[in-house]
């Protein structure tokens, strides 16, 4: 197999990994609408750059919003052309701002390979530095994994497998990382019933950053377990986290009972965020604690 070098070139194998398409289909694609030309080695074999597969990724994309395969290779060129014109609808994502590191994970994820996604994660980690790891390769991996496990393009496992890896990645270096004595302390946890923790484990590190000691509570705390840590570590920010409203549906009194502990914690701020904590607040509207998804709100 052909691996990538710096300039980002990839065998055809590896871009149908990274895409999803066939390898008869990126073949289709390029003679009949010729958007892209990959280079050919002297053996016959196609490489394509990292732009190429931008390119079928954008096509794709489209094509599964209703566009015809011609309609969908005009816009690309006709965005190619000017990049000021938009082509991606809603909340779709941003190819143009993945990296080399981002194309080589989705290849090893979907064939749930966890030594050669460790082994990429370290690699980016090293070269590029922790704030920039996070926001240009952690964050939009996760997002087209959770993309592709919700359009079943992949199955449980690989969506699992790739999560984890990540997870216990960030898990090490927050256990590595240094911080003074004296620093202010943030405790961050999942609520009851929420298995969602990588969220928190990205906001920790942001915390961690910016001079903070941090603590994870895991995923599904017992309930009454918060209240417990809170009441033994005594840390001075306190983040809970709900990527899904199944702790609001399970245990309907759950944040009306939290909202009254926090509410006896006179030096303690406590925080809630993610999509089912900002989705629920239809319901009880919490009075010690801040619902927010921003974490600059909470960093001032």
């Amino acid at each position: 197999m052909i691996q990538s070098d710096e300039n980002g070139l990839f065998a055809i194998q590896q871009v149908a990994d990274m895409t999803g398409l066939s390898k008869q289909v990126i073949r289709k694609w390029e003679e009949r609408y010729g958007i892209i030309q990959p280079k050919r080695l002297e053996n016959g074999y196609r490489i394509y750059s990292q732009q190429d597969v931008k390119t079928l990724l954008k096509i794709k994309l489209l094509s599964e919003q209703g566009h015809s395969l011609k309609q969908a290779a005009h816009l690309v060129k006709v965005f190619a052309e000017d990049p000021k014109v938009p082509i991606q609808e809603g909340k779709s994502p941003d190819y143009e701002q993945w990296n080399e590191y981002v194309f080589q994970l989705l290849e090893k994820g979907k064939h749930c390979d966890e030594i050669e996604l460790n082994f990429i994660l370290k690699q980016a980690y090293h070269h590029v530095g922790l704030e920039r790891f996070l926001t240009d390769i952690v964050v939009p991996f996760l997002k087209e994994v959770g993309r592709k496990w919700e359009t079943q393009e992949w199955d449980e496992y690989q969506e699992s497998v790739s999560s984890l890896v990540v997870r216990d990645f960030l898990v090490q270096i927050r256990r590595n990382y240094q911080y003074r004595e004296n620093a202010p302390f943030v405790l961050g946890a999942c609520l009851p019933y929420e298995h969602h923790e990588v969220p928190l484990h990205l906001i920790l590190l942001r915390f961690m950053m910016k001079g903070w000691k941090t603590q994870l509570i895991g995923a599904s705390p017992a309930p009454g377990a918060i209240e417990s840590l809170v009441g033994k570590l005594k840390p001075d920010v306190v983040l809970l986290s709900a990527t899904t409203t199944i702790p609001f549906e399970t245990d309907p009194k759950l944040l009306r009972r939290l909202d009254q502990f926090a509410e006896k914690q006179m030096d303690i701020a406590f925080y809630l965020g993610g999509q089912g904590a900002v989705s629920n607040l239809s319901g009880y509207k919490p009075r010690a604690i801040t619902v927010t998804n921003s974490i600059e709100d909470i960093l001032k």
